[in-house]
């Protein structure tokens, strides 16, 4: 069987995505131990019941699950887009907003 290039696109969407939620998991837990603040309303509630780790294990596990199952069901044509949208939004509001922080704090200690 042969692999169409838009479904190999697909796998790397899949990747960059999948990398995308591991830095947010260990961006989040490692910027709480440095004292910032966690800005999603949602986790901050659910660290009260479950603490930083395992809410956010839980969380990203759950999100992981969510794109394979994406990337399995979803036909190329619907799954390229959705992929594309959900690194562009976390991009957005994840790896730019902590990358900033850390290098703000790094610029501090400097």
């Amino acid at each position: 069987m042969r692999v169409r290039p838009v479904d190999g696109y697909l796998g790397k969407l899949l990747l960059l995505n999948l990398l995308l939620q591991l830095f947010d998991g260990v961006a989040t837990y490692q910027g709480l131990a440095v004292g910032f603040r966690e800005a999603n309303p949602l986790l901050v509630r659910a660290f009260l019941w479950l603490g930083p780790g395992s809410t956010l294990f839980t969380v990203k596990a759950a999100a992981c699950g969510l794109l394979l199952l994406l990337h399995q069901t979803a036909p190329p044509r619907l799954g390229v887009p959705v992929m594309r949208f959900l690194a562009a939004v976390y991009c957005l509001f994840s790896l730019g907003p902590w990358l900033g922080k850390f290098v703000s704090l790094a610029v501090m200690m400097a």
